[in-house]
């Protein structure tokens, strides 16, 4: 559940820099600006894919943790274990490319503000 709870936190930021990056793009016309928003855009476009897949996988786990818990299995088989401990590295390493992918963005924007 807390990582479910990390991908929807994720998701809303991600949501909110793309609308400070629609902000901050609406009426310039640099062209060397609007070649790093577009690449901050489908930067922002990927993370959004990534968080959707990690979400699914995630909720597939937790389905088939509570089917182990209804059949009343003791112990997390060996395929479970698995996939938790990749699902673990694929969160840890999304949380640390959003917030440096966050970092780059917001360094930008405030260095050309």
């Amino acid at each position: 559940m807390a990582w479910l709870r990390s991908l929807e936190f994720l998701r809303q930021e991600n949501s909110h820099l793309k609308n400070r990056l629609a902000e901050v793009v609406d009426g310039s016309t640099d062209r060397d600006f609007l070649a790093h928003a577009e690449h901050f855009q489908n930067q922002f476009i990927i993370k959004d894919e990534y968080l959707d897949e990690m979400r699914h996988d995630v909720n597939g786990q937790e389905r088939s943790l509570q089917g182990q818990v209804r059949r009343r299995e003791t112990g997390m088989d060996e395929r479970l274990r698995l996939v938790q401990r990749r699902l673990r590295g694929q969160m840890d390493y999304l949380e640390r490319e959003f917030t440096g992918l966050r970092n780059q963005f917001n360094d930008y924007i405030d260095g050309r503000l």
